[in-house]
């Protein structure tokens, strides 16, 4: 690949340039539900007022989704962020190999086709329960099914994860209600043995992410793979029976459930069976696919490894080639900023806790786990309690680190991911919002003091909203919604609204400032900061959000 070229218009400053993520931090649309202005952030609203400032798109096409009705995620959010180009991003790649019907031409969905025929068992699907697009999409798993039938496979089992983060937070019924429908009509002719065997919420069972909590993953291996769980009539009385024991329950964290058939599990997974692992997205697959495909496994006692036949519906890590079986090719991600940077010899910091470490890594890399030569990383734990409890999270470990990092001298680009907007955004609980982002704006305070001393240039922005709209919207009248106490209903999902993107050079030293671009979005940090380093940025990538000079 091409190394970077010197810019002649600007050398680069004395110190850093560092790449502030606030994950979740968007620019909201209405006062009362936007937890980023409700809170106190004196650094934000200073920047906003004295610093290079815009506003940029984090959703929709400008990441690489189908539609600008998608929200953004910060998978693909790092992505874009990373490597400086959109790249078409899971929901659209799946969505084109369906309607193509390339998905199931492919060798590996007829491979798990022809091994429960011949075996006369099951084939399986595990993944989120909902049409968020994030992690997974209720039409494709639909779309999956059709086709099993039409190829003539007669037993299928669904286990669904509940969703309430990336969709409404207690709306799990209305997908039941379609689910069910589908399921009656799919097998009203009586050719198919298709039902729900386990399930439960996405935080509490199989979706943990950066070994945080292997415990999630083992509850859901007993639930789908052992059968061993409480055990309801249907999904809808599990749910129903949940709710009424603990009120208030949010639908991400519903218990595991079994469904039962006369006297018996409708649907554990045994040897001989196929498994497909639906979810598109791969922070939180990664686990789950290890308990299916490890030889050994030493985070839980999974017991001998099963002998079924594994899919992922995407390659999840292209370095460790995780899932060994996959239906989709992800997006073939190259020349990200970290690799033109190591190939010009610039020494690299990224830094974040557990919760958003892939991120910052991993998916800035282009989904690559391995290190470039000039990158050093800090990973640091995250607390494993409900983010409501400790929404500061490592928030105040990860400023110590920059600032080191920052007064060490050693590094001309650091980065970092402050996860709270997002992770406590998710939770709903607003007061815990509120304290998230103030955490998040105490921190920006200190690594603007450090930038300021080392003559460097900070570069602020976020992967998407959601702290910034807290609250469900009526989208016939636009009015928030209330319930039937009068208080606004909660919102735990990312927003569609766009972030800020800001440049702080305290010694003006590039004289930066804004270019005249047509619909920006983070893809055009990556540009931003390799101007701001000193270099000519490559000319596919989308361009820098200033000038410099």
């Amino acid at each position: 690949m091409n190394e970077l070229r010197k810019s002649e218009a600007f050398g680069g400053p004395e110190g850093p340039v560092v790449l502030v993520v606030m994950d979740g931090v968007g620019i909201g649309k209405h006062p009362d539900s936007d937890y980023v202005k409700i809170a106190n952030t004196p650094n934000l609203d200073w920047l906003r007022e004295h610093a290079v400032y815009t506003e940029v798109k984090a959703h929709g096409v400008a990441v690489g989704l189908p539609d600008d009705s998608d929200m953004g995620n910060s998978e693909v959010g790092h992505n874009a962020i990373g490597c400086g180009r959109v790249f078409s991003q899971g929901a659209a790649l799946v969505e084109k190999a369906i309607a193509s019907g390339s998905l199931f031409e492919g060798s590996i969905w007829q491979e798990l086709v022809a091994n429960v025929k011949s075996n006369q068992s099951s084939l399986h699907f595990i993944g989120l329960f909902s049409d968020g697009n994030v992690h997974s999409n209720l039409n494709h798993l639909e779309a999956m099914l059709h086709r099993a039938k039409s190829e003539g496979v007669k037993k299928a089992r669904i286990h669904p994860l509940i969703d309430g983060r990336d969709v409404p937070p207690t709306s799990v019924l209305d997908y039941v209600e379609r689910f069910d429908k589908f399921l009656e009509e799919i097998t009203a002719d009586g050719s198919v043995d298709y039902c729900i065997a386990s399930g439960g919420g996405r935080m509490h069972i199989t979706m943990d992410r950066y070994n945080a909590n292997w415990r999630m993953v083992e509850r859901g291996w007993d639930a789908h793979v052992k059968a061993e769980g409480r055990r309801f009539a249907t999904m809808r009385e599990a749910v129903e029976t949940f709710r009424q024991e603990q009120p208030g329950i949010l639908d991400q964290d519903l218990p595991a459930f079994v469904i039962e058939r006369n006297g018996a599990p409708a649907g554990p997974i045994v040897e001989g069976d196929s498994v497909i692992f639906f979810n598109f997205r791969g922070d939180r697959s990664l686990e789950i696919t290890k308990a299916f495909e490890a030889e050994e496994l030493s985070e839980f006692d999974r017991g001998p490894k099963l002998d079924v036949l594994y899919a992922g519906m995407m390659q999840y890590d292209g370095d460790l080639r995780v899932p060994e079986k996959y239906l989709v090719s992800p997006p073939a991600i190259n020349r990200t900023m970290s690799e033109y940077l190591s190939n010009a010899d610039v020494k690299q910091f990224a830094i974040s806790e557990t919760q958003k470490f892939g991120h910052v890594t991993y998916f800035f890399n282009g989904n690559n786990s391995g290190k470039f030569a000039t990158e050093t990383w800090q990973e640091i734990p995250s607390d494993v309690c409900p983010f409501e409890e400790a929404p500061r999270m490592k928030a105040d470990e990860i400023t110590d680190a920059v600032v080191k990092a920052i007064e060490s001298g050693e590094y001309r680009f650091i980065r970092l991911n402050y996860p709270n907007g997002d992770m406590v955004g998710h939770t709903g609980v607003v007061d815990a919002v509120k304290v998230a982002v103030e955490a998040v704006d105490e921190g920006l305070g200190r690594i603007m003091e450090a930038v300021k001393k080392a003559k460097g240039i900070m570069v602020c922005s976020a992967d998407h909203g959601n702290s910034d709209d807290m609250c469900e919207v009526d989208k016939k009248t636009g009015e928030l919604k209330l319930d039937d106490e009068g208080k606004f209903l909660p919102k735990t999902a990312h927003s569609l609204n766009p972030v800020p993107a800001i440049v702080y050079d305290p010694v003006n030293v590039s004289r930066a400032r804004l270019a005249d671009l047509r619909d920006p979005g983070i893809a055009n940090l990556a540009a931003t900061c390799i101007t701001l380093l000193g270099f000519q940025p490559p000319e596919d990538y989308t361009p820098s959000l200033v000038e410099v000079g």
